[in-house]
């Protein structure tokens, strides 16, 4: 998966699964940058996605550089396939 996305508002309200997070920092810095991932099982539809919106703080990160006045809004969507109909 590329570049992640915030999930679009839409999704966001029909999204079966929803986890959203608001960080405030008034200074952020990292000794080392962080490698992160998320990964969706096959059960997730294809229009499941996660992201991040940010202010004071760029997409990529560098070590051993303060940042401030940070703020973060992340979410992760979900979309569950429908289930199978009864055989």
């Amino acid at each position: 998966m590329g570049r992640e996305e915030y999930p679009g508002e839409e999704l966001r309200r029909t999204a079966d699964i929803l986890f959203t997070a608001k960080v405030k920092a008034d200074e952020l810095r990292f000794n080392a940058v962080p490698e992160t991932s998320v990964v969706f099982t096959e059960d997730a539809a294809e229009e499941s996605t996660s992201g991040s919106v940010r202010t004071n703080l760029p997409d990529e990160v560098e070590e051993n550089v303060t940042y401030h006045d940070v703020q973060i809004h992340y979410a992760i969507a979900a979309k569950l396939p429908p289930d199978p109909p009864d055989r």
